[in-house]
């Protein structure tokens, strides 16, 4: 079977609003080209490269439907989204913090969302053996009835919903290693035992009240939450210890029917909005890990989700890596940082640090 590959180019035509990075504009901040910095460049440039290299004509591409009313609103209440329509009808506005849209925006955020719809459909029912969502704009940060950090609707638990609600699962698991906290898949999911949901993310970035380790689920989703704050300057090698100290018991204690990976490369050693240090080889080996797992667990049922990632020439490279692994593709693309992101990875000291972190964590949630 096949790697689909879903895309659509309208996803591109999202746009940042009046925003100079971070910053609304408007007193002494002058504005800045692409508004905020989640801006289509790097999922275009990714999308290039894969033609590029010739990854492309190696897998499934497609491109999907948008969601429909019915998906959305089992994840997002219907006066938010008639909100939502509303002003996407008239000439965009703003919802929730950091999420600006234009004329039509309602239309683009369904799209998103249905690409993540249409992967997790496609390799449930069997179509393919795995898949990539090209989803913009991003989903993990948006709540039910606020969006949230340039996350407009939830794409995974849109996708999730649709597929429980079809038959094509019972248990699935999100694994979410985007640098910031997934703390909207979290919320929607926390007292539900259906779905696990797993964050590795640097701790105290964004949302800075969220993420904790003690953070369990609740009601009948107690256990079914697993965070793992990283602290700043985690490497390659704390990311996969977290992995395979944390992630995967957790994983075969759940024994999912699709694992999900909400795909963020802002963990990327020169991402503006992280401060990790991953080269695009270590996101092939969390993707790798991710397969593994899959494989044991599932029949190979995984689905990646784009998230965020903000660096315009590194993003490319980091979610080549991850496609092409996911693919089984001999096809590489290099990494023009890698020798400088090897070249600052943590010392044993550190790493050290680090270890002790991952074992309070395991402490915390019961493990080993």
């Amino acid at each position: 079977m096949s790697t689909g590959f879903f895309w659509d180019e309208r996803c591109f035509w999202h746009g940042g609003g009046n925003y100079a990075f971070l910053a609304p504009v408007g007193g002494l901040v002058e504005p800045m080209p692409g508004g905020l910095p989640e801006s289509p460049a790097a999922k275009r440039r990714l999308r290039s490269l894969i033609d590029v290299t010739g990854l492309a004509a190696t897998l499934d591409m497609r491109g999907a439907d948008p969601a429909t009313w019915e998906d959305l609103a089992r994840v997002h209440p219907e006066p938010f989204l008639e909100k939502f329509k509303m002003l996407s009808d008239d000439q965009g506005g703003e919802l929730g913090l950091r999420t600006p849209f234009s004329k039509g925006g309602f239309e683009i955020a369904a799209l998103s969302a249905g690409l993540s719809v249409s992967a997790v459909s496609a390799v449930l029912s069997g179509e393919m053996r795995n898949a990539y969502a090209l989803s913009r704009p991003p989903g993990h940060h948006c709540l039910p009835e606020w969006p949230n950090g340039f996350c407009l609707l939830a794409n995974i638990a849109i996708a999730i919903e649709a597929s429980l609600a079809k038959g094509l699962a019972r248990r699935i698991a999100v694994i979410d290693w985007d640098v910031h906290h997934g703390n909207g898949t979290e919320a929607i999911f926390y007292d539900r035992s259906d779905v696990l949901t797993i964050s590795l993310h640097q701790e105290r970035n964004y949302p800075l009240d969220t993420g904790d380790a003690e953070d369990r689920g609740r009601g009948a989703g107690e256990g079914f939450n697993c965070n793992i704050p990283l602290p700043p300057g985690t490497g390659e090698a704390g990311y996969l210890s977290a992995w395979d100290r944390i992630v995967v018991p957790q994983v075969d204690a759940f024994a999912p029917d699709l694992i999900i990976v909400a795909c963020g490369f802002d963990a990327s050693g020169v991402d503006p909005l992280g401060r990790m240090l991953l080269g695009a080889q270590s996101f092939a080996k969390l993707t790798a890990r991710a397969s593994e797992l899959a494989d044991r667990h599932c029949g190979g049922r995984l689905v990646l989700v784009h998230e965020g990632g903000y660096s315009e020439l590194h993003v490319p490279f980091c979610g080549h890596a991850a496609i092409a692994t996911l693919a089984g593709s001999g096809i590489d693309a290099g990494d023009p940082l890698g020798p400088r992101i090897a070249g600052q990875q943590p010392g044993p000291e550190f790493d050290g640090f680090v270890e002790a972190r991952i074992d309070a964590i395991t402490r915390t949630l019961g493990i080993g």
